[in-house]
Protein backbone atom coordinates (compact mmCIF):
# COMPACT_ATOMS: atom_id res chain seq x y z
CA UNK A 1 0.00 0.00 0.00
CA UNK A 2 1.74 3.44 -1.33
CA UNK A 3 0.87 6.45 0.78
CA UNK A 4 -1.28 8.04 -1.99
CA UNK A 5 -3.39 5.04 -1.44
CA UNK A 6 -3.38 5.22 2.49
CA UNK A 7 -4.01 8.89 2.40
CA UNK A 8 -6.74 8.45 -0.31
CA UNK A 9 -8.47 5.31 2.43
CA UNK A 10 -8.41 8.10 4.74
CA UNK A 11 -10.26 10.25 3.30
CA UNK A 12 -12.75 7.88 2.04
CA UNK A 13 -13.28 6.75 5.84
CA UNK A 14 -13.69 10.19 7.06
CA UNK A 15 -16.11 11.58 4.50
CA UNK A 16 -18.30 8.00 4.16
CA UNK A 17 -18.32 7.39 7.71
CA UNK A 18 -20.10 10.75 8.84
CA UNK A 19 -22.00 10.97 5.85
CA UNK A 20 -24.83 8.84 4.83
CA UNK A 21 -22.90 6.52 2.10
CA UNK A 22 -20.94 3.73 4.35
CA UNK A 23 -17.30 4.10 5.32
CA UNK A 24 -16.97 -0.04 5.19
CA UNK A 25 -18.99 -0.19 1.31
CA UNK A 26 -16.66 2.50 -0.42
CA UNK A 27 -13.08 1.06 1.35
CA UNK A 28 -14.22 -2.45 0.29
CA UNK A 29 -14.94 -1.07 -3.32
CA UNK A 30 -12.07 1.03 -3.58
CA UNK A 31 -9.98 -2.28 -2.56
CA UNK A 32 -11.71 -4.57 -5.37
CA UNK A 33 -11.79 -1.76 -8.15
CA UNK A 34 -8.41 -0.62 -7.34
CA UNK A 35 -6.76 -4.10 -6.03
CA UNK A 36 -5.31 -2.39 -2.88
CA UNK A 37 -3.25 -5.87 -1.40
CA UNK A 38 -1.83 -5.69 2.03
CA UNK A 39 -1.27 -8.20 4.99
CA UNK A 40 -2.44 -5.53 7.57
CA UNK A 41 -5.10 -4.18 5.23
CA UNK A 42 -7.44 -5.45 8.37
CA UNK A 43 -5.37 -3.62 10.80
CA UNK A 44 -5.18 -0.43 8.90
CA UNK A 45 -8.87 -0.74 8.51
CA UNK A 46 -9.28 -0.55 12.37
CA UNK A 47 -6.83 2.12 12.56
CA UNK A 48 -9.06 4.28 10.18
CA UNK A 49 -11.78 3.74 12.36
CA UNK A 50 -9.64 4.90 15.67
CA UNK A 51 -9.67 8.11 13.53
CA UNK A 52 -12.75 8.21 12.72
CA UNK A 53 -13.48 8.14 16.18
CA UNK A 54 -11.28 10.82 17.67
CA UNK A 55 -13.14 13.19 15.54
CA UNK A 56 -15.94 12.32 17.63
CA UNK A 57 -14.33 13.09 20.07
CA UNK A 58 -13.29 16.51 19.54
CA UNK A 59 -16.95 17.28 18.18
CA UNK A 60 -18.86 16.25 21.16
CA UNK A 61 -16.12 16.35 23.94
CA UNK A 62 -18.51 18.08 26.16
CA UNK A 63 -21.79 15.70 26.44
CA UNK A 64 -18.83 12.81 26.42
CA UNK A 65 -16.88 13.68 29.41
CA UNK A 66 -20.29 14.73 30.94
CA UNK A 67 -21.62 10.88 30.01
CA UNK A 68 -18.28 10.23 31.84
CA UNK A 69 -18.80 11.70 35.06
CA UNK A 70 -22.67 10.42 35.15
CA UNK A 71 -21.55 6.76 34.21
CA UNK A 72 -19.38 7.07 36.77
CA UNK A 73 -21.82 8.26 39.35
CA UNK A 74 -24.22 5.58 38.06
CA UNK A 75 -21.75 3.06 39.02
CA UNK A 76 -21.00 4.41 42.44
CA UNK A 77 -24.95 5.30 43.70
CA UNK A 78 -25.20 1.24 42.77
CA UNK A 79 -22.67 0.13 44.97
CA UNK A 80 -24.04 2.98 47.38
CA UNK A 81 -27.81 1.02 47.16
CA UNK A 82 -26.04 -2.65 48.12
CA UNK A 83 -24.73 -0.83 51.12
CA UNK A 84 -28.13 0.76 52.31
CA UNK A 85 -29.78 -2.67 50.85
CA UNK A 86 -27.48 -4.80 52.96
CA UNK A 87 -28.17 -2.56 56.15
CA UNK A 88 -31.78 -2.59 55.39
CA UNK A 89 -31.89 -6.28 55.18
CA UNK A 90 -29.59 -6.78 58.12
CA UNK A 91 -30.96 -3.98 60.42
CA UNK A 92 -34.41 -4.56 59.98
CA UNK A 93 -34.81 -0.29 58.47
CA UNK A 94 -36.02 1.37 55.54
CA UNK A 95 -33.49 3.82 54.25
CA UNK A 96 -34.36 4.72 51.24
CA UNK A 97 -32.33 4.00 47.87
CA UNK A 98 -30.36 6.76 45.30
CA UNK A 99 -32.11 7.11 42.37
CA UNK A 100 -29.26 6.00 39.76
CA UNK A 101 -31.17 7.75 36.56
CA UNK A 102 -32.21 11.03 37.63
CA UNK A 103 -30.96 13.42 35.09
CA UNK A 104 -31.42 13.07 31.02
CA UNK A 105 -27.00 12.80 30.84
CA UNK A 106 -27.89 9.54 32.90
CA UNK A 107 -30.05 8.52 30.87
CA UNK A 108 -28.43 8.73 27.86
CA UNK A 109 -25.68 6.96 29.08
CA UNK A 110 -28.30 3.78 29.71
CA UNK A 111 -29.70 4.32 26.47
CA UNK A 112 -26.24 4.12 24.69
CA UNK A 113 -25.46 0.75 26.88
CA UNK A 114 -28.33 -0.51 26.17
CA UNK A 115 -27.93 0.06 22.31
CA UNK A 116 -24.85 -1.15 22.64
CA UNK A 117 -25.58 -4.88 23.98
CA UNK A 118 -27.33 -5.92 20.51
CA UNK A 119 -24.94 -3.99 18.48
CA UNK A 120 -21.81 -6.09 20.23
CA UNK A 121 -23.85 -9.52 19.88
CA UNK A 122 -24.73 -8.86 15.89
CA UNK A 123 -21.26 -8.08 14.95
CA UNK A 124 -19.43 -10.92 16.77
CA UNK A 125 -21.94 -13.47 15.35
CA UNK A 126 -21.55 -11.94 11.89
CA UNK A 127 -17.71 -10.89 11.72
CA UNK A 128 -17.49 -13.59 9.22
CA UNK A 129 -20.40 -12.99 7.37
CA UNK A 130 -19.17 -9.15 7.12
CA UNK A 131 -15.61 -9.97 6.42
CA UNK A 132 -17.02 -12.56 2.96
CA UNK A 133 -19.53 -9.85 1.65
CA UNK A 134 -16.66 -7.27 1.78
CA UNK A 135 -14.66 -8.79 -0.87
CA UNK A 136 -16.87 -8.62 -3.45
CA UNK A 137 -19.36 -6.06 -5.51
CA UNK A 138 -22.92 -7.28 -5.04
CA UNK A 139 -23.49 -7.23 -1.61
CA UNK A 140 -21.87 -3.38 -1.04
CA UNK A 141 -24.20 -3.03 -4.04
CA UNK A 142 -27.31 -3.85 -2.63
CA UNK A 143 -26.52 -2.53 0.86
CA UNK A 144 -26.20 0.98 -0.53
CA UNK A 145 -29.75 0.56 -2.23
CA UNK A 146 -31.10 -0.15 0.33
CA UNK A 147 -29.56 2.48 2.20
CA UNK A 148 -30.66 5.33 -0.47
CA UNK A 149 -34.04 3.91 0.66
CA UNK A 150 -33.65 4.49 4.45
CA UNK A 151 -32.44 7.91 3.42
CA UNK A 152 -35.33 8.89 1.19
CA UNK A 153 -37.74 7.74 3.86
CA UNK A 154 -36.36 9.92 6.43
CA UNK A 155 -36.17 12.88 4.91
CA UNK A 156 -40.33 12.59 4.46
CA UNK A 157 -40.42 11.30 8.66
CA UNK A 158 -42.63 14.41 10.36
CA UNK A 159 -40.48 16.14 12.97
CA UNK A 160 -40.02 14.05 16.49
CA UNK A 161 -39.62 16.22 19.52
CA UNK A 162 -37.94 13.22 21.68
CA UNK A 163 -34.70 13.86 23.86
CA UNK A 164 -33.16 11.62 26.04
CA UNK A 165 -35.91 11.56 29.00
CA UNK A 166 -38.41 10.64 26.39
CA UNK A 167 -36.69 8.04 24.71
CA UNK A 168 -37.49 4.65 25.74
CA UNK A 169 -35.23 1.88 26.00
CA UNK A 170 -36.69 -0.38 23.69
CA UNK A 171 -35.82 2.14 21.48
CA UNK A 172 -32.37 2.41 22.38
CA UNK A 173 -32.01 -1.87 21.94
CA UNK A 174 -34.08 -1.74 18.22
CA UNK A 175 -31.69 1.32 17.30
CA UNK A 176 -28.52 -0.92 18.36
CA UNK A 177 -29.83 -4.14 16.37
CA UNK A 178 -29.71 -1.60 13.33
CA UNK A 179 -26.57 -0.67 14.12
CA UNK A 180 -25.42 -4.01 14.10
CA UNK A 181 -26.84 -4.99 10.98
CA UNK A 182 -25.00 -2.06 9.38
CA UNK A 183 -22.03 -3.38 9.61
CA UNK A 184 -22.73 -5.01 6.14
CA UNK A 185 -20.38 -3.01 3.55
CA UNK A 186 -22.81 -0.92 1.96
CA UNK A 187 -25.19 -0.13 4.48
CA UNK A 188 -24.65 3.12 6.17
CA UNK A 189 -24.18 3.14 9.90
CA UNK A 190 -24.95 6.81 10.23
CA UNK A 191 -27.35 7.07 7.73
CA UNK A 192 -29.29 3.65 9.38
CA UNK A 193 -29.25 4.90 13.17
CA UNK A 194 -30.57 8.08 12.03
CA UNK A 195 -32.96 7.36 10.14
CA UNK A 196 -34.02 4.91 12.53
CA UNK A 197 -33.67 7.42 15.35
CA UNK A 198 -36.06 9.86 13.26
CA UNK A 199 -38.15 7.06 12.74
CA UNK A 200 -38.69 6.90 16.11
CA UNK A 201 -39.36 10.44 16.62
CA UNK A 202 -36.37 11.43 18.02
CA UNK A 203 -35.20 15.26 18.00
CA UNK A 204 -33.64 15.78 14.71
CA UNK A 205 -30.21 17.37 16.31
CA UNK A 206 -30.83 14.54 18.81
CA UNK A 207 -30.87 11.85 16.10
CA UNK A 208 -26.92 13.18 15.02
CA UNK A 209 -25.58 13.19 18.58
CA UNK A 210 -26.86 10.44 19.67
CA UNK A 211 -26.26 8.36 16.50
CA UNK A 212 -22.31 9.56 16.91
CA UNK A 213 -22.40 8.99 20.57
CA UNK A 214 -23.35 5.58 20.39
CA UNK A 215 -20.64 4.75 18.02
CA UNK A 216 -18.14 4.79 20.23
CA UNK A 217 -18.36 2.07 22.49
CA UNK A 218 -19.35 -0.01 19.13
CA UNK A 219 -15.85 1.55 17.84
CA UNK A 220 -13.78 0.52 20.94
CA UNK A 221 -15.38 -2.81 21.26
CA UNK A 222 -14.56 -3.00 17.34
CA UNK A 223 -10.84 -2.47 17.86
CA UNK A 224 -10.01 -3.99 20.68
CA UNK A 225 -11.26 -7.65 19.47
CA UNK A 226 -9.24 -6.52 15.93
CA UNK A 227 -6.39 -5.78 17.32
CA UNK A 228 -6.13 -9.07 19.75
CA UNK A 229 -6.34 -10.89 16.64
CA UNK A 230 -3.48 -9.24 14.60
CA UNK A 231 -1.23 -8.70 17.86
CA UNK A 232 1.40 -10.66 15.92
CA UNK A 233 1.31 -8.91 12.87
CA UNK A 234 4.25 -6.90 12.00
CA UNK A 235 4.74 -3.70 10.74
CA UNK A 236 7.44 -2.20 8.41
CA UNK A 237 8.40 1.86 9.16
CA UNK A 238 6.71 2.96 5.78
CA UNK A 239 3.75 1.17 6.46
CA UNK A 240 3.85 2.92 9.87
CA UNK A 241 3.88 6.26 8.03
CA UNK A 242 1.14 5.57 5.44
CA UNK A 243 -0.89 4.34 8.42
CA UNK A 244 -0.39 7.75 10.42
CA UNK A 245 -1.32 9.24 7.26
CA UNK A 246 -4.44 7.76 7.00
CA UNK A 247 -5.11 7.70 10.31
CA UNK A 248 -4.70 12.07 10.15
CA UNK A 249 -6.71 12.18 6.92
CA UNK A 250 -9.73 10.57 8.50
CA UNK A 251 -9.83 12.01 11.88
CA UNK A 252 -9.84 15.76 10.47
CA UNK A 253 -12.47 15.01 7.25
CA UNK A 254 -14.30 13.42 9.53
CA UNK A 255 -14.68 16.29 11.99
CA UNK A 256 -15.84 18.51 8.92
CA UNK A 257 -18.23 15.61 7.74
CA UNK A 258 -19.74 15.83 11.50
CA UNK A 259 -20.48 19.24 11.64
CA UNK A 260 -21.91 18.82 7.80
CA UNK A 261 -23.89 16.13 8.68
CA UNK A 262 -26.13 18.25 12.06
CA UNK A 263 -26.66 20.64 9.06
CA UNK A 264 -27.80 18.09 6.50
CA UNK A 265 -30.28 16.56 9.02
CA UNK A 266 -31.68 19.32 10.10
CA UNK A 267 -32.69 20.85 6.68
CA UNK A 268 -33.59 16.83 5.34
CA UNK A 269 -31.35 17.21 2.64
CA UNK A 270 -30.77 13.23 3.02
CA UNK A 271 -32.35 12.97 -0.62
CA UNK A 272 -29.26 13.87 -2.18
CA UNK A 273 -27.06 11.17 -1.08
CA UNK A 274 -30.29 8.74 -1.79
CA UNK A 275 -29.39 9.46 -5.03
CA UNK A 276 -25.57 8.86 -4.88
CA UNK A 277 -26.00 5.55 -3.15
CA UNK A 278 -28.26 4.41 -5.38
CA UNK A 279 -26.08 5.53 -8.59
CA UNK A 280 -23.09 3.80 -6.90
CA UNK A 281 -25.17 0.91 -5.47
CA UNK A 282 -26.55 0.59 -9.13
CA UNK A 283 -22.82 0.61 -10.68
CA UNK A 284 -21.87 -2.29 -7.98
CA UNK A 285 -24.34 -4.41 -8.74
CA UNK A 286 -24.00 -4.38 -12.28
CA UNK A 287 -19.97 -4.59 -12.27
CA UNK A 288 -20.50 -7.48 -10.43
CA UNK A 289 -21.96 -9.83 -13.08
CA UNK A 290 -19.74 -7.72 -15.56
CA UNK A 291 -16.52 -8.81 -14.12
CA UNK A 292 -17.73 -12.12 -13.87
CA UNK A 293 -18.61 -12.45 -17.59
Amino acid sequence: MSLLEAILMGVIQGVTEFLPVSSSGHLALFKILFHVETETGMLFDVLLHLGTLLAVLAVFYKDIFRMIREGVAIIGDFFKDVGIFAGNFVMKKDEPYYRLVDNSYRKFVMLVVVSTIPTGIIGYIGADVVEAASGVLLAPGICLVLTAVLLVISDYVADGTKMPRNVTYSNAFFIGICQGFATLPGLSRSGTTISVCLLSKFNRKFAVKYSFIMSIPAILGAVVLKLTELSDIKVTASEIGCYAAGVACSAIVGYICIKTMLVVVKKKKFTYFAIYCLFVGIISIVGHFVVKL
